[in-house]
């Protein structure tokens, strides 16, 4: 009989899902990462937090890019594996759990980025607040999520074990776009930009998950000032 989702507790989760998350075919971060670029804009000497930094996809390309670059995680599986990334030495990785305030001094970043974390923070306002601290005056928030429209179809961020085959789950929070946006507003943030992407033919091709969503939302990116 088959069995039905393994959902961990989400540290638990990503610790495990730390060994394959860079080689599973992922669609979403193949859809996330030229959008987050394109907000985020020229990036050499400036001061960039990755909150929620995981395997620190985006915070090595940035700290290549000349960036001065903090990550934080609190899956230690996730930092490991990108200590262990070269370049890795260019950046201040530290392990924080984001149910609590940032590590950061008020007003010390240039930009922020927060990938694929939403639905696994269950106080939105408090993190939308954190972000918002921690981000100079006139400057950017780059904000990426799983589309909500996902749990229509019982889906939520997960990974296939490469030793039991089976559907693990990471847990979540099942939340709706507008939850998003209030939060980031309630917060004092003013919305700079909002768009919802959805896989193609061509996407599909390189990444066969995306084959069954065709057409149907898979992300969603906001960019988000401090005014």
């Amino acid at each position: 009989m088959a069995k039905g989702p393994l959902v961990l507790p989400t540290r638990q989760g990503y610790d495990l899902w730390a060994e394959v998350y860079d080689t599973d075919g992922n669609p979403l971060t193949a859809m996330e990462e030229p959008v987050v670029d394109r907000l985020l804009g020229p990036v050499r000497g400036l001061r960039v937090a990755d909150v929620g930094c995981g395997t620190g996809r985006h915070a090595l390309r940035l700290a290549r890019r000349g960036a001065r670059v903090t990550g934080l995680d609190f899956s230690q599986g996730m930092l490991a594996k990108a200590r262990a990334k070269p370049g890795a030495a260019g950046v201040r990785f530290v392990r924080h759990d984001l149910a609590r305030p940032l590590p950061l001094r008020s007003g010390s970043c240039d930009r922020v980025v927060c990938s694929l974390v939403l639905e696994h923070i269950k106080d939105l306002g408090r993190l939308f607040r954190e972000l918002k601290r921690v981000c100079r005056p006139g400057g950017l928030i780059v904000v990426s999520a799983m589309h909500p429209a996902l749990w229509l179809k019982g889906q939520s961020a997960r990974f296939f074990d490469p030793e039991s085959g089976r559907d693990v789950r990471p847990r979540s929070h099942r939340q709706c776009l507008s939850d998003y946006v209030m939060a980031a507003a309630a917060a004092g943030l003013s919305l700079a930009h909002m768009s919802e992407h959805a896989p193609d033919r061509a996407l599909a091709r390189r990444f066969p998950r995306a084959a069954k969503h065709l057409g149907w939302p898979l992300l969603v990116v906001m960019a988000l000032r401090k005014d």
